[in-house]
Parts: C-alpha cells; structure tokens; sequence
C-alpha cells in the first residue's frame, strides 16, 4: 500500500504521522518547500523503533516518487487571511488543487483521491473535473471532521464524555453545513430525547463556529489533530475494506434531489472508494438545509475559473 500526501503542513504531516504509527502504508509527503517535506519526513523516521512499526516516508517536491500511488490526499492550498475574499480564497486553491491533481494522474492513473483544501466541495469538484476520474474514486474529507466537533459539543452539553454520542453532519463545510438531528443519537437513543431543544440549537450554532474558534485561539493556522484524525478514519476504512459508513463530500447524482455537484453525505467506504451514497429520510427542515448548502455549493463553482 502507497498514500502520497500532497501538503507537508501540519494536517497533510499529522495525517502521515497517524498512517505510520497505524501500519497502515508507506508514505510519500509532497510539498513545494522540498526541504519541508524532507525535514518532517526524516524526523517521523527517526519515530520509527520507538513506536515499533516498519513503515517509510519519503519528503519530496518530485511527483515522480508518488508513481503507483493507491491512495493520494490533497491538503495543499493557502488558508483564509484577513481581508482575501472568498472568491480569491476560492481562485487562489482552485489553481493549487488543479496543478496538483494534474501533476498526480500523469504519475499514478486511477489513485483514489480524498481532498482536505478547503473551500472543500468545490475544491474536490475542480479534482475531479480535471482529472476525469470516476467519481467514486475522488471525494471530500469534511463530514467526518464536522461530525466528530458536534459529538464533542453534544458531550459539553451533557457534561459528559464523548463514546456514545455519533452525531451526523451533512451538507458543505461551512456556514451551510446540516446537522442532522433526526439522525444524531445518544447511547443509541435519539439526540432530542437527551438535549432540551434549546440546548440542541445551541450544540449546533457551536459545531458552525468551531474552526473560527480555534484559529482564534492558535493566533495564526487553523486546526489539524482532528481533520488529520479524520483523513485518517476514511483511509483506514478504504485500506482495511471495512464498507463503514462515513459521511464524505460526494458527486451526487439525484440523490437529497441535488445532481452534478459535491456535498457532504453518508457515504459507504471500502477498498474501491465510495461504494454507495446512502440515502437517509431528512425531516423538512433538513432537507431545506441541504438544498441551501448546495445552492451554496453551485454558486461558489460558478466563480471557479
């Protein structure tokens, strides 16, 4: 097994990191910044007896090294500054992504590719388009990350810790992203029967502001443990053929009633990438949020260049 990781910053570096102490595959880390890559790479081998597993990692700006790559994740792109616009923001990784998704099929022709640069469901959509790989075979990481916050959330909430809590949160990363109450348990009960209505909006507008939070509180960067912790969820799923149910940013095509974009949905990952979109019955208010996210979604394609 072979993943290259596109982005030697701290998710694409953490990401590595998790995927050898796993034994999961040897890793090539790419970066611009070569020595970067280089740098981050040796000292993760220098880790390598005291955790105990036999892995490699190479760091590179050659794309040649990713050659026969099964698994391929892109987290190269600039984060949001102040005073950039969404539209630059958009532009600016859109160009990124592209270059990079181009630079990876002329070296590896039918990887799967998982994208982590953000704005998310665009970014993975600019991937596939140029590309031309199917669609089960490119997706997006944000579902898992944005789940995994509104666990957490639910957990303050009830002043407690997290196992037994399994949330669901669809549609974009971002300001529309859908949490789905309908959908999200405690102990395998529903989430309303344990969080008072109010207290549940409240966990909701917490798990929308969570990444602006921590990067107030980093100052500069934004957060990278939990969206590595997801990269890492999806491929141990694909790796290790486990058919788990993670939602992922997918190309839909008819299902929630949305065709021919990304978003984020229940989706079924195993050896061949996304094995099946699944389909949940949304109460109307839900179902109002996704179609709000892909309204979203369509409109921030349109600025693609």
């Amino acid at each position: 097994m072979k993943i290259s990781i596109i982005g030697a910053g701290n998710v694409g570096a953490t990401s590595a990191m998790r995927l050898l102490e796993a034994d999961i595959a040897d890793i090539v880390l790419v970066d611009i910044a070569e020595n970067i890559a280089r740098g981050k790479a040796e000292d993760l081998m220098d880790a390598a007896s005291l955790i105990g597993h036999g892995r490699r990692i190479e760091g590179t700006s050659d794309y040649k090294l990713t050659e026969n790559s099964d698994i391929v994740v892109i987290t190269a792109g600039f984060a949001r500054k102040p005073g950039m616009s969404r539209e630059e923001l958009l532009n600016k990784n859109g160009s990124i992504v592209t270059s990079v998704a181009r630079s990876v099929v002329e070296h590896s022709p039918n990887p799967i590719i998982i994208v982590v640069t953000n704005p998310l469901d665009v970014m993975t959509y600019a991937v596939h388009r140029e590309t031309g790989l199917d669609s089960s075979r490119v997706f997006g990481m944000a579902g898992a990350l944005d789940s995994s916050r509104m666990n957490l959330m639910v957990a303050r909430s009830l002043n407690r810790r997290v196992p037994g809590i399994d949330s669901l949160v669809l549609g974009t990363h971002g300001e529309t992203m859908a949490p789905t109450v309908s959908h999200s348990k405690v102990d395998n009960g529903a989430l309303s029967d344990a969080v008072a209505p109010e207290k549940i909006e409240q966990v909701i507008q917490k798990t929308k502001a969570r990444g602006a939070e921590i990067v107030s509180y980093l100052g500069t960067g934004s957060a990278y443990y939990a969206p590595s912790a997801g990269v890492f969820k999806m491929i141990k799923s694909i790796v290790e053929d486990k058919h788990e149910i993670i939602p992922s940013s997918c190309l839909l095509s008819g299902q929630y009633g949305v065709e021919g974009i990304y978003l984020g949905v229940p989706a079924r990952l195993g050896k061949n990438g996304v094995e099946e979109i699944v389909e949940l019955p949304l109460t109307d208010d839900e179902q109002t949020l996704l179609e709000k996210a892909a309204a979203s979604v369509r409109g921030q394609i349109q600025l693609l260049a």
